[in-house]
């Protein structure tokens, strides 16, 4: 039996308090399974310009919250917290907070860094890859710990915590599942031995959004990460959700033309465009029946579209959910 589809929204920004709880309700409503958000803290300006990364004006920690309030069924996430951008132990207790007060539906998701501007701009070293995923290691292992009710003891390399126990502990048991994303080997590797749920992105080694990140993503290359996580997880592949980012949704009629033209920006054949596992193009019924495709290619049943889609995917969500 295939894994059944859950869907998420990913959304940077609003301009009210009311603005903000109506997307978190139409997300609810709309049968989505999780509202997500991102981790970024740079405003308008040359900084975030350089980067080519879209603005996000809210903060990831107290959106979350509010949208749980707003919501009673709705899960609440974020692609992916940078574990650099605050003391573990600190995000740790965050997240257990999180997790308390939303009763029991935070998904806590986790990913190593990669907008070397945003670090520079903050004031944040920037480590080079391994050093950082190796770190992220470490982060899970703290987290872990958090969870578990036992005094917390973790010495490693970059995480050195102990002397008391998690506080507040979280509602779901063993603790919030666990989503790790990135887009190269070593990363999807540690996500497939310590996650519930491994997030495939880009490869986004040149740290800016271009068209290496997007190049890294395409149907051969995902059908590669695949097979990492598989050789990574062993047993516990089966177990394991795999979600993607949609990052090019369109949904309606008459989208031959904005395949077409995004195929050209970034060198691909029409069809390449098409079968980007990051990319979703064509009516309702066309986008279905794709990723009904990609399931049985991948095993990929956990799919995030952009905050513009989220009426426009609705109906989507309703046919392969049933909600």
């Amino acid at each position: 039996m295939p894994h059944p589809f859950r869907f998420g929204v990913q959304c940077f920004s609003a301009d009210s308090a009311a603005a903000w709880r109506d997307t978190a309700r139409r997300a609810e409503d709309q049968g989505y399974a999780t509202l997500h958000l991102a981790d970024h803290v740079l405003g308008p300006g040359p900084a975030l310009d350089a980067t080519n990364h879209p603005l996000q004006t809210l903060a990831a920690v107290p959106a979350m919250a509010m949208a749980a309030e707003a919501t009673s069924r709705l899960r609440i996430g974020c692609r992916v917290f940078c574990m650099d951008y605050r003391p573990p132990a600190v995000l740790a207790k965050e997240a257990a907070t999180l997790d308390l007060l939303s009763e029991g539906r935070l998904e806590l998701g986790l990913g190593a860094g990669w907008l070397r501007g945003e670090y520079e701009a903050i004031g944040l070293p920037f480590d080079e890859a391994p050093r950082r995923i190796e770190r992220l290691g470490e982060v899970v292992t703290l987290l872990k710990a958090h969870f578990s009710g036992e005094p917390i003891s973790v010495d490693g390399k970059h995480v050195r915590v102990s002397g008391y126990t998690g506080a507040p502990a979280p509602v779901q048991k063993p603790g919030p599942p666990l989503m790790i994303g990135g887009g190269g080997r070593r990363v999807l590797s540690l996500a497939a031995r310590e996650a519930d749920i491994v997030s495939l992105n880009f490869n986004n080694r040149s740290g800016v959004i271009g068209p290496d990140g997007v190049n890294s993503g395409t149907a051969d290359a995902t059908a590669e990460k695949i097979e990492w996580i598989r050789s990574a997880a062993g047993a516990r592949f089966e177990s394991l959700e795999l979600e993607i980012g949609a990052y090019f949704t369109f949904v309606g009629e008459g989208m031959d033309k904005v395949a077409e033209g995004m195929a050209q920006s970034f060198g691909f054949s029409s069809d390449e465009m098409r079968a980007h596992p990051h990319a979703l193009f064509g009516s309702a019924a066309q986008v279905v029946e794709e990723l009904e495709r990609r399931r049985e290619q991948y095993g990929i049943h956990y799919v995030t579209v952009g905050g513009d889609a989220l009426d426009a995917f609705a109906p989507v969500v309703a046919a392969l959910t049933g909600k």
